[in-house]
């Protein structure tokens, strides 16, 4: 069934854009706005602070996509291709993020508290200012990333790739 799905702006609930999506009439929501998120990144639209809370986004492309300052909190973006994206001061939080590619994406000042990065692919991420406090990041490749200045208070470690990684001003 053809349906219209709104993509609305987190601060202040306008339209960025409306995608013409095929679901079920009964389709949940998250899978809603996940079709929605799709057509909108074909059609390369804009989606700085759009609300993609809780949306269901696996094995999405969204390499190169612009989502500064997006609300991605809750989606689940398991095996997603970030590669390159624009997430800076992107809410992520408790976003599901395991076995996803975000290498060369930008992540400075986002917020990850309580995100799954497990198994995630992170070589050369900006993470510079991030807020991982309590995240995921069991086995992560995080070479040549840079955390200066992140918050990795209450973080999992364990088997992360840290080789080159700068750490400068990190906490843990």
């Amino acid at each position: 069934m053809k349906n219209a799905h709104n993509i609305t702006n987190r601060f202040t609930g306008s339209v960025i854009f409306t995608a013409e999506i095929q679901v079920a009439d009964d389709a949940p929501m998250a899978l809603r706005l996940g079709a929605a998120t799709a057509v909108a990144i074909a059609a390369k639209v804009d989606l700085r602070h759009a609300d993609l809370s809780g949306a269901d986004l696996r094995h999405a492309d969204l390499s190169g996509a612009d989502l500064r300052h997006a609300d991605l909190s809750g989606a689940d973006l398991r095996h997603a291709d970030l590669s390159g994206a624009d997430l800076s001061g992107a809410d992520l939080r408790h976003a599901d993020l395991s076995g996803a590619d975000l290498r060369h994406a930008d992540l400075s000042g986002a917020d990850l508290r309580h995100a799954d990065l497990s198994g995630a692919d992170l070589r050369h991420v900006d993470l510079r200012g991030a807020d991982l406090r309590h995240a995921d990041l069991r086995g992560a490749d995080l070479r040549h990333a840079d955390l200066s200045g992140a918050d990795l208070s209450g973080a999992d470690l364990r088997h992360v790739d840290l080789n080159c990684a700068d750490l400068r001003g990190a906490k843990s």
